[in-house]
């Protein structure tokens, strides 16, 4: 168990495109600052124009994508920082390599319907997709592998976002990572 006034960890959130990832890493991330902690969110859009421009969505490419995702979260923490990612991260296998290259790693799993994540599809990604101009689409073509032991679900179909919030930092808390 970290210290947790000094040390980092990763938090890291998973789940299906729409399901609320990024809005709960911007509202987790605004509390721990508010606490005094260094915070770093490494939000899977911008990792992907950034740091892993070119790579493609095929299971390779995604493994890798989630890899660096992963390696810079690990820098980041064992440097003091929170790293928080929020990216789907469809597979399984990869979360847990992650898991074990970090240490001390919180998985959130954003537990939300693909029906609820269609309806909240701003970027209209998931019409794209079952239309066919969007292969190997996470949840519509390509899978996603829900977490088998997540630290914390969030169901952001049922509750706010002040709830799943709540729930994360009481995790958080209960690890010691936060006072």
């Amino acid at each position: 168990m970290a210290d947790g006034t000094a040390n980092g960890f990763v938090l890291w959130f998973t789940g299906l495109s729409g399901s609320g990832k990024s809005t709960l890493a911007e509202k987790v991330a605004a509390e721990l600052r508010r606490a005094g902690r260094k915070v770093e969110i490494l939000d899977g859009d911008e990792v992907r124009t950034h740091l892993c421009k070119g790579l493609g969505f095929s299971k390779e490419g995604r493994d890798t994508n989630i890899r660096r995702i992963g390696y810079v979260a690990h820098l980041l923490a064992r440097n003091g920082v929170v790293a928080i990612t929020a990216a789907i991260s469809p597979y399984r296998a990869i979360r847990d390599e992650n898991r074990r290259l970090c240490g001390d790693f919180l998985e959130v799993f954003v537990d939300c319907p693909l029906e609820e994540c269609m309806k909240r599809d701003v970027k209209g990604l998931y019409r794209k997709a079952l239309a066919g101009e969007i292969p190997q689409f996470t949840g519509v073509s390509d899978p996603y592998e829900p977490p088998d032991k997540p630290e914390v679900v969030v169901r952001t179909a049922e509750e706010s976002i002040e709830e799943s919030a709540r729930k994360i930092l009481a995790a958080i808390r209960a690890r010691g990572y936060l006072a």
